[in-house]
């Protein structure tokens, strides 16, 4: 490509970066609130309302009909499908993973959330422990933080060497893009949270003796280290985001609303039928005289204490 070439192309990415930069006027835009995270490099426009507890209920009920005749669909079409959820501590992912699943069938819907690597893992190809647990046909597997943790946390915490990670940014579209090729479908979310309300909810963890086990010290240095993060997402995103596997953002400051939010856009992007059986006449039971019950005394029972 030439130098005039690439000159006019640099000009045409910088007018529509100061048109995309430009703020909105009018009623649409004042229905967002805008917050001001410039200083941190991640800007999240936050809703200024809340979702109230009863909308949520109403529009959760029917994304989980919905979420139950896609997953019969990935086992009737013997589909595999593989979701990432990635995103800053306390950002949501865990609650939409456990939204999407409670009322699936664990044995084709599976979730994998890897601890720290053990020395043999360590010694492996870095992709290796992740693809021992991608689908089969049939099985939806939803990945609680993945092999992007080598562009995230090890990155920014030191974790991996300089070579190391450069070496998955050059790899990770091409062993993603082989996936896809293979059959896999591939989705990517990463939740993005603003600096106030993670700290709200660190603070809520820290005040709730059941929540307090999600906060570990890494947590805690993350907060130290927003930029960095913010910086090594940005890196992430500007190699790993391909059209085979694009990236989708969810604002994520109003859980309820990125839990909606989500579910609606993952039922959008597998195009699914409706193959729920219908309803089975329940027969009354047959009756057998001659079965004789053991004593009851034979058996231990649990305490009702309640």
């Amino acid at each position: 490509m030439s130098e005039a070439l690439l000159s006019m192309t640099k000009d045409k990415k910088d007018k529509k970066k100061k048109k995309a930069d430009t703020p909105k006027e009018g009623k649409a835009a004042a229905k967002k609130h805008q917050l001001d995270l410039s200083n941190h490099y991640e800007t999240v426009e936050a809703h200024v309302d809340r979702m109230d507890k009863k909308t949520y209920e109403h529009e959760i009920e029917k994304l989980h009909v919905e979420l139950v005749k896609l997953l019969e669909w990935i086992k009737h079409q013997k589909l595999k499908v593989v979701i990432l959820f990635e995103g800053r501590d306390a950002a949501g992912k865990g609650g939409v993973i456990k939204t999407i699943a409670e009322r699936l069938n664990p044995r084709f819907c599976r979730i994998v959330a890897l601890g720290v690597p053990t020395e043999k893992e360590k010694s492996q190809w870095y992709f290796q422990r992740y693809v021992a647990h991608l689908p089969a046909a049939g099985e939806m597997v939803l990945f609680d933080r993945s092999w992007y943790n080598r562009a995230g946390v090890e990155k920014v915490m030191g974790y991996c060497t300089e070579e190391e990670y450069t070496e998955f940014l050059r790899s990770c579209p091409e062993f993603e893009r082989m996936l896809v090729r293979s059959g896999i479908i591939l989705i990517k979310y990463w939740f993005s949270v603003s600096d106030k309300e993670q700290e709200r909810r660190f603070q809520e963890r820290i005040d709730d003796p059941t929540k307090r086990w999600k906060l570990s010290p890494m947590d805690i240095e993350s907060r130290n280290r927003w930029v960095e993060y913010s910086k090594a997402k940005d890196v992430m995103f500007a190699h790993t985001d391909i059209k085979q596997a694009p990236w989708w953002v969810v604002r994520a400051d109003d859980k309820r609303r990125a839990r909606l939010n989500c579910i609606h856009h993952l039922l959008s992007l597998i195009p699914y039928e409706d193959l729920t059986p219908p309803p089975v006449k329940l027969e009354p039971r047959r009756i057998d005289e001659s079965y004789v019950r053991p004593p009851i005394t034979d058996q231990n029972f649990v305490p009702e204490v309640y």
